[in-house]
């Protein structure tokens, strides 16, 4: 067959994608599932930067 004509013939990485794959693992281990909990502490982060750099600009 012609291999040219087949954008995902190439085979992947082993050792980029078992790389790829370890670093996620840790990544689980030490912070966990990402929640609702996480995401809207995020959340509440980032409104209070946007807030405090929108009060310092109306200060300055």
């Amino acid at each position: 067959m012609n291999e040219d004509n087949r954008p995902f013939s190439n085979p992947v990485d082993a050792e980029g994608a078992k790389a790829n794959f370890d670093v996620n693992q840790q990544k689980l281990h030490s912070e966990g599932v990402p929640g609702l909990w996480r995401q809207v502490s995020n959340l509440l982060i980032l409104v209070g930067v946007i807030a405090l750099i929108i009060i310092l600009c109306r200060l300055l």
